[in-house]
């Protein structure tokens, strides 16, 4: 098998005697930030539709895991194998609608099943165990608001999310006004964490609408130095008016395709 070559490259690399000395001195701890870096890029060349750049990527995220399992066989903790035969016993037992041929009247209780079995096998104390403080704030926001809602703590409909996006709008504005720097950062946190409230009621992802509307603001802003390196012209032989014309311009050939 192809996972079995990899295996084998995996343990040379780690070899005390005849291994690559940087593969030798990595641990779980100096190994964690690539292996975050490796989805992020494996979320670029899927945003990119790029197929042959995902194989790669791909690739690079499964040595991650295969560069843990590895360095955990070592100190005989578990290995590779452990992790499919854990992760496949893991889906099975979480699918009982494909697997054991239970039944559920929608997809919103498959889902609390879900959750509710998630936390049993997490020994959880708490509704919120298991969400990583690791993930970015944004996204552990949506997760902490999904576990709270999966109990029946939430608004009834995305127009009570609205009200109190409202209220929060307002406790901004006047933090800001009073300039009480400490209120106007929790207060925008607030603001932020009843938004992504509003994502899960529309069924929209906040992380990755952030990520589209980066990625939209990203393709405007370089539109806008093209026309300015046709005019011959940069950045300081602009007002905020003429910039707000050049970025019009960008939006409105962007929309348009001209």
């Amino acid at each position: 098998m192809a996972i079995n070559k990899l295996l084998d490259i995996m343990k040379a690399l780690r070899d005390p005697a005849t291994g690559c000395p940087w593969d030798i001195k990595q641990s779980f701890e100096s190994i964690a930030p690539y292996t975050i870096e490796e989805a992020y890029e494996v979320a670029e060349a899927i945003d990119q539709g790029d197929m042959k750049a995902l194989k790669s990527e791909l690739g690079d995220l499964l040595f991650q895991v295969v560069f843990y399992a590895q360095m955990a066989e070592e100190q005989g903790a578990f290995s590779f194998d452990n992790i499919v035969e854990g992760i496949s016993e893991k889906l099975t037992r979480r699918h009982p609608h494909v697997f054991a041929g239970k039944q559920y009247k929608d997809e919103a209780e498959l889902r609390a099943d879900w959750e509710s079995h998630k936390l049993k096998e997490q020994g959880a104390e708490s509704i919120l165990d298991g969400v990583p403080k690791a993930v970015p704030s944004l996204k552990r926001a949506t997760k902490l608001g999904k576990r709270a809602a999966s109990q029946g703590f939430d608004w009834s409909d995305a127009g009570g999310v609205l009200d109190k996006i409202a209220e929060e709008a307002k406790e901004v504005a006047e933090a800001a006004e009073n300039s009480d720097r400490e209120a106007l950062q929790e207060e925008f946190g607030d603001l932020l964490t009843a938004m992504t409230s509003l994502g899960r009621h529309l069924g929209v992802d906040p992380e990755e609408s952030l990520r589209l509307s980066n990625n939209k603001f990203e393709r405007r802003i370089r539109a806008m130095e093209a026309l300015m390196t046709r005019e011959d012209t940069g950045w300081k032989d602009y007002d905020a008016d003429g910039l707000e014309v050049l970025w019009e311009l960008a939006k409105t050939r962007e929309q348009t395709g001209k």
